[in-house]
């Protein structure tokens, strides 16, 4: 029996309050109401270095219909950026646990970097986090790639068209050894810039995120996807064309 697809419309890179660098207005539920407004069936909390309130917003967007996959933007040892997802909160977590254990033990300076603020799915402040989220880990590119599919992660490099916090910008090369599943670009690069940019680029599948600090930020970009669910198995088969699945940058 054939599978039905769905053209599904998905941002895969936003941020909570609980990024130092994000907007207070972040909070779970103004992150699913903006995502639903703009159209969006799927997204990705991707906070930095942890999934702290990444349950929050799964549960918001339970609660509204819109599915979301918990996630985290790492900084590499390189002080590269990764984009991991996953299909589980307790798959996130326990990424987390790794990262904060290659992780120097500095306090945050809410003063200088901004509050890393824990919340519920009513957006309601639950505690914070002491450590610096915006730290560098003490985890390769590479070792943070095989982590994460051990962990069953969708492993992104994250908007390698920047001038800082990619594998390119800080590296020089898109690393093969890392087998990203997909790179991501932002909405100031097409698909075919980016590939004469970037050698190696044309190799993988490019998608676009958002990346979005705020909530009238989600949805400024974001990929097209026909999925029978929006898992990262489908996804995973999107970006390789299997059985169907496909994935569009416009």
């Amino acid at each position: 029996m054939t599978e039905e697809l769905e053209r599904i419309a998905a941002d895969l890179h936003t941020h909570t309050a609980l990024s130092p660098c994000a907007e207070r207005s972040a909070t779970p539920p103004a992150i699913v109401k903006a995502a639903l407004e703009r159209g969006l069936g799927l997204i990705a909390v991707t906070d930095h270095n942890t999934a702290g309130n990444a349950a929050a917003v799964v549960r918001c967007g339970e609660l509204a219909g819109l599915k979301v996959l918990p996630g985290i933007e790492v900084t590499t040892r390189e002080e590269a950026h990764v984009v991991c997802l996953f299909d589980d909160v307790e798959s996130a977590l326990k990424l987390e646990d790794a990262i904060s254990a290659a992780s120097p033990a500095i306090p945050n300076d809410a003063a200088l970097f901004g509050r890393q603020v824990l919340m519920n799915d009513l957006g309601e402040e639950t505690g914070e986090i002491e450590r610096m989220l915006l730290m560098a880990s003490d985890i390769s590119v590479e070792s943070l790639a095989e982590l994460a599919r051990e962990l069953g992660g969708l492993v992104v490099a994250a908007h390698i068209d920047r001038s800082a916090n990619s594998v390119v910008s800080n590296l020089g090369f898109i690393p093969e050894s890392a087998r990203f599943d997909a790179l991501e670009i932002t909405a100031n690069t097409t698909k075919e810039e980016a590939a004469e940019r970037f050698p190696g680029a044309e190799r993988y599948p490019l998608i676009r995120s958002s990346d979005a600090h705020a909530p009238e930020q989600v949805g400024d970009a974001f990929t097209l996807f026909l999925l029978a669910r929006p898992t990262t198995a489908e996804i995973r088969s999107a970006l390789r064309g299997e059985c169907g699945r496909e994935y569009l940058v416009e």
